[in-house]
C-alpha cells in the first residue's frame, strides 16, 4: 500500500518538484530570520547615542563629505604647505579596549608642497596622551580626494633605526604643524561615527540584497 502510494504521488508531482518545492520553503525561512535579524540590529545601531560633538584642533577643517569616503579627514595650510591627516582603528592585540572599541588610532599625515611632485608622509601611532612615529617616506602627491596611493619605490629607512636627534627632529617637526595628541579626541569622535554609518549601511546594503534577490525567484 505504502510502495502505491509513493507511485501514485510520483505520479502526479514529479520528485524533483518535490525537492524543489521544499528547498524553496527553507530557503524563504532562512531569508526570512536573516531580514528579521538584519532588521533588529539596525534599529538597535540606530538607537546609539552618538558621543559628544567634538571640534577639531584650530586651525584644522573637517574635508566635506569625509564621513562617506576613505579619503582625508582633516586639512590645513601651513605657510605654503598642505597638511591632510587620514584615519583608521588600530586595534588592540590584547583586547583591552575601551568601551567605545578605540583607544588607538593610525594616522596617515600627508604634507605636499605646490610645484611637488611627491609628498611626504608619516605614518603615526594616536593616543589620547601621545602620538609616535612610524615610518616616514616620501610618495606620490594625491590629485583627488581619494585614499593614499601605496608607495612603489624606496620607502625609507626603518624609523627606530634612526639616531634620536633625528628622531626627535621628525618630531618637532609635526608637532609645529600641529600633528599631537590634541587630535585625538575629535578622531576617536569622527571615527566612531563613521564606523556608526558604515555598520547601518552595511546592514541595509545586505537587507536589499536579500529582498530583491526573492523578488527575482518569485517573478
Amino acid at each position: 500500500m505504502l510502495r502505491k502510494a509513493i507511485a501514485g504521488c510520483a505520479q502526479h508531482t514529479p520528485w524533483r518538484l518535490i525537492v524543489s518545492r521544499h528547498s524553496t520553503s527553507i530557503s524563504s525561512a532562512v531569508d526570512s530570520i536573516l531580514l528579521r535579524s538584519l532588521k533588529e540590529h539596525y534599529q538597535e545601531v540606530s538607537k546609539m547615542a552618538p558621543p559628544p560633538k567634538v571640534s577639531p584642533p584650530l586651525p584644522f577643517k573637517i574635508v566635506t563629505g569625509a564621513l562617506e569616503g576613505n579619503g582625508p579627514v582633516l586639512k590645513r595650510t601651513y605657510g605654503n604647505e598642505e597638511i591632510s591627516i587620514y584615519v583608521m582603528r588600530l586595534a588592540s592585540v590584547g583586547g583591552d579596549d575601551d568601551d567605545d572599541g578605540i583607544n588607538q588610532l593610525f594616522v596617515h599625515v600627508d604634507v605636499s608642497k605646490p610645484g611637488q611632485k611627491d609628498s611626504l608622509h608619516f605614518l603615526c601611532g594616536l593616543y589620547p596622551d601621545a602620538l609616535g612615529i612610524h615610518s616616514v617616506s616620501m610618495r606620490p602627491k594625491l590629485e583627488s580626494q581619494g585614499f593614499l596611493v601605496v608607495p612603489s619605490k624606496y620607502n625609507g629607512p626603518v624609523f627606530q633605526d634612526l639616531d634620536e636627534r633625528m628622531r626627535d627632529s621628525f618630531h618637532s617637526y609635526i608637532e609645529e604643524r600641529g600633528i599631537n595628541e590634541g587630535l585625538f579626541p575629535f578622531l576617536q569622535a569622527w571615527l566612531y561615527v563613521k564606523d556608526n554609518r558604515n555598520l547601518m549601511r552595511w546592514f541595509r546594503a545586505v537587507g536589499t540584497f536579500i529582498t530583491e534577490k526573492n523578488s527575482a525567484k518569485s517573478a
